[in-house]
């Protein structure tokens, strides 16, 4: 929700209730907060009271109807709220005004005009600004006409409207109606319910505002807490689709992984679904991507719903991945719970909570699949589409692992999640030659090329890699059937090799054969080359020889 313009409001500094309500409760103005014994409502009136007087200069009056001051102060103590420390600088008055109906007579004109004396003093004595008033069911209990019951308690409303008192005032939830009387929500600007319902054993808390005039607000149901840090409230339900995009790569820890990925790694903000069978290793995967945002300076937080902390710190140190370094740095918090032990609005709550209060860059659950058992599959699904959101309009990168079990159908019916999620892991667990081998498939990777193949899945020592896939002829082989197949290849590719050097050996035989023939030849050409001059230079001698012996007979046939 953006802010509105309306009526002037009074912040409570309840964590999420503000936001839900655009500013606060209504200034000046009564609000009436309702429910059953044990859902809060006390604890709502303290806390805007104290809120108040602390960090906004609105001094209080808080008036009890039931309750002890003493046992007020020591109630909220353990919150660190320090009321008495508020009540010793005149910034809060407890008034405690005993109501015995056993003591009272309903006689004519019977008013609360004894009420309105004490509240003007207490009032006046520290300036107040705000007031509570806790439970209205005791004030009134003395009233059985109802026209003077309504009449009284419309007047008591205008008495604090009159004076621009920002009152809670609480109540118990009636048969039928909101409240005993069943007046109360009618003369309120601002009624909120409180609910502290028990299903399956499993209680949770929710909120609603049933009415808030003059203004916009949250009409939905929302978790809230009560814990050490007092009362919260996380309406979350508001969210919408404007998330943060960013262009910047998380690394899943496995340079083999992000390599499947155009840019290496996966968009910072991304939702990230791993999904497998069991001992596919989906938590050490999980782990290596929250190890790899600690190791690259960042922080995150892991809620796991199976192992504790010093458990995944011990399984996931056999593979190569210190958690535990991490942990006692403060870079990773990890916080386990069993899915049972909160409802799913509870457990909601509870992360978002944390996430709040360590900031991460990366959150994992693991597994998501644990809490088909704590409620429906539509309730499973709303809870962690709420998570999703929240998550990724705060540019916080989530991993998700799911147990599926055995199929590609199965995973993507199982909490219905897959089509939410950016990025797609499938592991799983293939049986062949008697063994089981774990393959990896990069099914989807929205805004990012990735690769198609079947990469096999190793654990060890050393951590996690991802082998290039093997085509044999009944396709791509994993374990020891891969090993069987790359030594077969290894062997025929040596025999192919030797068989080639054996041909080569063969060939570089002949050649040198042929050349010693070629040489041997050359060797007699060139002799009976040499035979011929020799003959030729023969035949020259005897022709000149010859010629001269013609030459002197014909000089001696002349004398």
């Amino acid at each position: 929700m953006s802010p509105t313009r309306g009526i002037p409001k009074s912040l409570t500094g309840i964590s999420g209730f503000d936001d839900l309500t655009l500013g606060g409760l209504p200034t000046g103005r009564p609000t009436l907060v309702c429910g059953s014994a044990g859902c809060g409502k006390t604890l709502f009136a303290s806390t805007f009271l104290i809120n108040g007087a602390r960090h906004h200069d609105e001094p209080g009056v808080f008036v009890t109807f039931e309750e002890r001051p003493v046992d007020i102060v020591s109630n909220v103590s353990s919150l660190g709220f320090e009321l008495d420390q508020l009540v010793a600088d005149e910034k809060i008055v407890l008034e405690h005004i005993a109501v015995d109906p056993a003591e009272l007579a309903e006689i004519g004109e019977y008013d609360l005009e004894g009420l309105f004396l004490r509240l003007e003093l207490a009032i006046e004595q520290v300036g107040a600004k705000r007031v509570v008033l806790d439970t209205i069911e005791s004030l009134f209990s003395a009233f059985s006409n109802p026209a003077i019951l309504r009449a009284e308690i419309r007047r008591l409303f205008d008495w604090l409207k009159d004076r621009g008192l920002t009152t809670v005032i609480t109540g118990e939830r009636g048969d039928g109606a909101l409240t005993r009387q069943g007046l109360e929500e009618y003369v309120s600007d601002c009624v909120i319910l409180l609910d502290h319902r028990v299903q399956d054993q499993i209680s949770t808390r929710r909120m609603r505002i049933v009415k808030y005039r003059g203004t916009a607000h949250g009409t939905n149901e929302y978790p809230f807490l009560i814990d050490e840090d007092g009362f919260s409230v996380l309406p979350v339900s508001s969210l919408g689709l404007d998330h943060k995009v960013m262009e910047d790569r998380i690394s899943s820890g496995v340079p083999d992984l992000d390599a499947m990925a155009s840019g290496g790694g996966f968009h910072r903000g991304s939702s990230i679904l791993i999904s497998g069978v069991a001992g596919s290793g989906k938590s050490s995967l999980a782990a290596s991507f929250a190890a790899a945002a600690c190791g690259a300076g960042e922080r995150a937080l892991y809620f796991s719903f199976e192992e504790s902390a010093a458990q995944a710190a011990r399984n996931m140190r056999s593979i190569g991945i210190d958690l535990q370094s991490w942990l006692d740095e403060g870079r990773l918090r990890y916080i386990a719970a069993r899915p049972t032990f909160y409802s799913l609005e509870m457990h909601l709550a509870v992360m978002l909570r944390e996430v709040n209060r360590h900031a991460p860059d990366i959150v994992i659950l693991d597994p998501i699949s644990a809490f088909l058992d704590t409620g429906n599959r539509a309730e499973v699904q709303s809870m962690l589409l709420r998570v999703i959101d929240y998550l990724k309009n705060r540019g916080i990168s989530a991993v998700f692992t799911h147990l599926t079990h055995g199929t590609i159908d199965s995973a993507m019916t199982d909490a219905g999640l897959s089509s939410l999620m950016d990025v797609w892991v499938l592991m799983l667990n293939r049986e062949t030659g008697g063994e089981f081998n774990r393959e990896l498939y990069l099914l989807k990777a929205r805004g990012q090329a990735h690769s198609n193949q079947v990469r096999e899945f190793v654990l060890d020592n050393d951590g996690i890699r991802l082998l290039p896939p093997y085509l044999g002829e009944d396709g791509a082989l994993t374990g020891s059937a891969r090993r069987v197949a790359e030594a077969r290849a290894r062997r025929t590719e040596v025999d192919r090799l030797a068989e080639i050097e054996r041909v080569a050996r063969r060939l570089e035989e002949r050649r040198r054969k042929a050349e010693a023939q070629i040489a041997a030849l050359t060797a007699e050409i060139e002799a009976d080359a040499d035979e011929l001059a020799d003959l030729r230079r023969n035949e020259d001698t005897y022709q000149r020889q010859a010629q001269d012996d013609a030459d002197a007979l014909k000089r001696g046939r002349r004398v």
